[in-house]
């Protein structure tokens, strides 16, 4: 494509998505920082559980992990307490405009949903589809998940049965104004 100047430039059509999702958590661990700070909730992202079983010493200052696999499944990304309820979530992130595909929630992942409800705890997903922040609530999803045999929950339902999450300066998203109208009374 010729620019202004007769500036060439060339497009490498070759697309990354491993670090998609990567902007979504970024926004949700500044937010968790916020409500620790300001003593709201108590919410961290977990570690993914790895095991390290090769490492180099190029020199007595460096080490570097050459060989490393997962321990156990990760459950979902985020945990913590609100208000006296367990929370446990995880931030999804999708380009199709018209569902969110169910192969982006692992097996393990809707078990360990499914095993928090059924505790008592709250469990949600937080999803970045469309330009909009949603939350859809664990519950939703196992009900939409056994009633339907559609491998994709249609946006039309995540956009009735999700909430929009405020985009704010402090916190950057703020899920816990939507869980407040879901399962407190307003604060």
């Amino acid at each position: 494509m010729l620019y202004p100047n007769h500036i060439k430039k060339d497009y490498n059509k070759f697309v990354s998505y491993k670090n998609r999702g990567m902007a979504l958590e970024e926004l949700l661990n500044v937010s968790n920082e916020y409500y620790r700070e300001i003593d709201r909730a108590i919410i961290y992202k977990k570690p993914t559980p790895i095991t390290i079983s090769e490492v180099k010493y190029p020199n007595n200052s460096e080490k570097i992990i050459t060989k490393a696999y997962f321990r156990t499944p990760s459950t979902l990304d985020y945990n913590g307490i609100y208000r006296g309820k367990y929370i446990d979530f995880d931030a999804k992130e999708t380009k199709n405009r018209t569902a969110f595909p169910l192969a982006n929630l692992h097996e393990h992942q809707y078990q360990h949903m499914k095993k928090v409800i059924e505790h008592g705890g709250i469990s949600f997903l937080i999803i970045y589809m469309n330009g909009l922040f949603y939350y859809l609530d664990g519950k939703d999803i196992i009900t939409f998940v056994e009633n339907n045999t559609r491998k994709s929950i249609p946006y039309s339902f995540i956009q009735e049965h999700g909430k929009v999450i405020p985009q704010k300066i402090k916190p950057r998203l703020d899920y816990l104004k939507v869980l407040d109208t879901l399962y407190f009374e307003e604060v």
